[in-house]
């Protein structure tokens, strides 16, 4: 079974969102979704999001193309790799948090995930920054 593995705040979920999990999905067997938690959130974006983590996770739970999601790590970012062996990491277009290390990190735990970058839906419409009118 080849687990895919995404992870970002995923607040206001929209069709950008759904698009990134619809093209993590076809990748492999199995995805699974980490969404940020609050404290973490605050520290990337200095906001905190519309909507609490509690309901950031229902929402993302109940997505057709997700298979398991869970919050976080208030500590080591890095934590789930080691829980979850991703056989491949999904990122958006743009994102940018916590993937400076990964590669690194994945290396120091003994894992050979593929890392690849997702192509962007509508990003000039569907980029949360954009919907929050920010």
């Amino acid at each position: 079974m080849k687990k895919v593995l995404v992870f970002g705040t995923f607040d206001n979920l929209h069709k950008g969102h759904l698009s990134f999990f619809s093209q993590a999905r076809k990748i492999g067997d199995k995805l699974v979704v980490v969404v940020a938690r609050d404290k973490t959130v605050w520290q990337i974006k200095k906001q905190l999001p519309v909507f609490s983590e509690a309901e950031r996770l229902a929402q993302v739970s109940r997505c057709k193309n997700v298979d398991e999601a869970f919050l976080g790590s208030t500590n080591d970012k890095y934590e789930i790799l080691r829980i979850v062996k991703p056989d491949v990491i999904c990122l958006g277009y743009d994102q940018i948090a916590f993937v400076n290390k990964l590669a690194q990190k994945l290396i120091e735990y003994g894992l050979q995930t593929e890392i690849r970058r997702l192509k962007p839906y509508k990003e000039d419409i569907y980029k949360s920054s954009k919907l929050k009118g920010i």
